[in-house]
């Protein structure tokens, strides 16, 4: 039984670009330089994973810096 709900929409629609964007530099830090040609269904779990791990950590880390009142360097 195939549910076909996408769960996964932009809550602040202007973030979308720069959040793509951050995206595609990750991939190219952890080595993935085609990141933004290649078919994502053709990679593995683990590299997608990784990409959306460490976005997900980059996120958090802004977001704790900007609740301490901390300036982002």
């Amino acid at each position: 039984m195939s549910n076909n709900n996408n769960n996964n929409r932009t809550v602040v629609p202007e973030a979308k670009q720069a959040l793509n964007q951050m995206k595609l530099e990750i991939a190219n830090e952890l080595g993935m330089s085609d990141y933004q040609q290649v078919d994502k269904g053709n990679l593995t779990a683990r590299q997608n994973g990784y990409v959306g791990g460490y976005m997900t950590k980059k996120l958090v880390e802004m977001a704790e810096q900007q609740m301490s009142g901390k300036v982002q360097k």
